[in-house]
Protein backbone atom coordinates (compact mmCIF):
# COMPACT_ATOMS: atom_id res chain seq x y z
CA UNK A 1 0.00 0.00 0.00
CA UNK A 2 1.28 3.05 -0.84
CA UNK A 3 1.25 5.98 1.91
CA UNK A 4 0.09 8.50 -0.56
CA UNK A 5 -3.26 6.65 0.02
CA UNK A 6 -3.49 5.87 3.91
CA UNK A 7 -5.40 9.29 4.50
CA UNK A 8 -8.35 8.22 1.81
CA UNK A 9 -8.87 4.56 3.45
CA UNK A 10 -9.03 6.93 6.81
CA UNK A 11 -11.34 8.86 5.39
CA UNK A 12 -13.43 6.28 3.72
CA UNK A 13 -13.25 4.33 7.27
CA UNK A 14 -14.11 7.34 9.39
CA UNK A 15 -17.29 7.45 7.10
CA UNK A 16 -18.52 3.88 7.47
CA UNK A 17 -18.13 4.18 10.89
CA UNK A 18 -20.30 7.20 11.21
CA UNK A 19 -22.59 5.66 8.77
CA UNK A 20 -23.35 2.37 10.75
CA UNK A 21 -23.81 4.56 14.20
CA UNK A 22 -26.25 6.84 12.34
CA UNK A 23 -28.56 4.32 11.11
CA UNK A 24 -28.40 2.08 14.12
CA UNK A 25 -29.24 5.36 15.75
CA UNK A 26 -32.20 5.97 13.11
CA UNK A 27 -33.63 2.32 13.43
CA UNK A 28 -33.35 2.23 17.30
CA UNK A 29 -36.00 5.37 17.43
CA UNK A 30 -38.15 3.93 15.11
CA UNK A 31 -38.69 0.77 17.11
CA UNK A 32 -42.11 0.01 18.37
CA UNK A 33 -42.01 -0.10 22.60
CA UNK A 34 -44.34 -2.53 24.00
CA UNK A 35 -46.53 -1.16 27.08
CA UNK A 36 -46.12 -2.47 30.15
CA UNK A 37 -49.73 -3.74 30.91
CA UNK A 38 -48.11 -5.39 33.78
CA UNK A 39 -48.31 -2.00 35.57
CA UNK A 40 -51.79 -1.12 34.92
CA UNK A 41 -52.98 -4.09 36.07
CA UNK A 42 -51.36 -3.42 39.66
CA UNK A 43 -53.02 0.11 39.36
CA UNK A 44 -56.65 -1.05 38.71
CA UNK A 45 -56.13 -3.72 41.58
CA UNK A 46 -54.51 -1.36 44.20
CA UNK A 47 -57.90 0.83 43.08
CA UNK A 48 -59.79 -1.91 43.80
CA UNK A 49 -58.59 -3.35 46.82
CA UNK A 50 -58.77 0.33 48.24
CA UNK A 51 -62.79 1.20 47.73
CA UNK A 52 -63.20 -2.30 49.19
CA UNK A 53 -61.45 -1.44 52.25
CA UNK A 54 -63.43 2.28 52.73
CA UNK A 55 -66.78 0.16 51.73
CA UNK A 56 -65.71 -2.38 54.31
CA UNK A 57 -67.22 -0.76 57.16
CA UNK A 58 -69.95 1.28 55.57
CA UNK A 59 -67.61 4.32 55.73
CA UNK A 60 -67.54 5.00 52.40
CA UNK A 61 -71.56 5.59 51.79
CA UNK A 62 -71.55 7.83 54.96
CA UNK A 63 -69.11 10.20 53.24
CA UNK A 64 -71.29 10.25 50.18
CA UNK A 65 -74.47 10.41 52.15
CA UNK A 66 -73.75 13.00 54.21
CA UNK A 67 -71.46 15.05 51.01
CA UNK A 68 -68.31 14.86 52.52
CA UNK A 69 -66.39 15.02 49.62
CA UNK A 70 -63.11 16.46 51.60
CA UNK A 71 -62.65 13.36 53.73
CA UNK A 72 -63.36 10.97 50.73
CA UNK A 73 -60.44 13.06 49.17
CA UNK A 74 -58.17 13.23 51.87
CA UNK A 75 -58.94 9.20 52.23
CA UNK A 76 -57.63 8.40 48.50
CA UNK A 77 -54.66 10.61 49.32
CA UNK A 78 -53.88 8.60 51.85
CA UNK A 79 -54.54 5.20 50.72
CA UNK A 80 -53.30 5.16 47.61
CA UNK A 81 -49.53 4.97 46.47
CA UNK A 82 -47.90 8.79 46.90
CA UNK A 83 -47.14 8.77 42.89
CA UNK A 84 -50.51 7.84 41.90
CA UNK A 85 -53.34 10.65 40.97
CA UNK A 86 -56.79 9.80 41.11
CA UNK A 87 -59.99 11.40 39.88
CA UNK A 88 -63.41 10.20 41.49
CA UNK A 89 -66.61 10.45 40.29
CA UNK A 90 -69.85 9.11 42.24
CA UNK A 91 -73.54 8.37 40.66
CA UNK A 92 -76.77 7.69 41.81
CA UNK A 93 -79.13 4.48 41.10
CA UNK A 94 -80.27 7.21 38.24
CA UNK A 95 -76.68 7.55 36.89
CA UNK A 96 -76.61 11.21 37.91
CA UNK A 97 -73.53 12.68 39.28
CA UNK A 98 -73.86 13.28 42.63
CA UNK A 99 -69.94 14.93 43.94
CA UNK A 100 -70.49 18.76 43.74
CA UNK A 101 -66.78 19.20 44.60
CA UNK A 102 -63.64 17.73 42.20
CA UNK A 103 -62.51 14.27 44.39
CA UNK A 104 -59.21 14.22 43.08
CA UNK A 105 -55.71 15.26 43.29
CA UNK A 106 -54.28 16.18 40.08
CA UNK A 107 -55.01 16.38 36.34
CA UNK A 108 -55.17 13.26 34.37
CA UNK A 109 -55.24 14.17 30.70
CA UNK A 110 -51.95 13.71 30.14
CA UNK A 111 -51.27 10.43 31.71
CA UNK A 112 -52.58 6.77 30.80
CA UNK A 113 -55.00 6.30 33.15
CA UNK A 114 -57.19 3.20 34.53
CA UNK A 115 -60.57 3.30 35.03
CA UNK A 116 -62.48 1.19 38.10
CA UNK A 117 -66.25 0.96 38.71
CA UNK A 118 -67.50 -0.09 42.33
CA UNK A 119 -70.64 -0.20 43.03
CA UNK A 120 -71.56 0.57 46.75
CA UNK A 121 -74.92 0.31 48.81
CA UNK A 122 -75.60 1.95 52.25
CA UNK A 123 -76.41 0.21 55.39
CA UNK A 124 -79.04 2.15 56.76
CA UNK A 125 -82.79 1.95 56.76
CA UNK A 126 -82.99 3.45 53.65
CA UNK A 127 -81.25 0.84 50.60
CA UNK A 128 -79.25 3.54 48.14
CA UNK A 129 -76.81 2.33 45.56
CA UNK A 130 -73.64 4.40 44.31
CA UNK A 131 -71.79 3.88 41.46
CA UNK A 132 -68.17 4.99 42.00
CA UNK A 133 -65.55 5.76 39.14
CA UNK A 134 -62.15 5.75 40.30
CA UNK A 135 -59.71 6.77 37.69
CA UNK A 136 -56.42 6.15 38.53
CA UNK A 137 -52.86 7.35 36.57
CA UNK A 138 -49.21 6.66 37.66
CA UNK A 139 -47.46 9.59 37.88
CA UNK A 140 -43.52 8.71 35.62
CA UNK A 141 -40.60 10.89 36.16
Amino acid sequence: MRSENVGQIRIIEALLAMSVIFSSLAISTNLATVPNDAGQRDLGSIGFRVLMQLDSDGALCAHIENGNWVAIRRLLAIMLPSETLFNMTVYNEDMQQINAELICNGDLSDHETVSIEYVAASLGPVFRVYLIQLMLATIHE
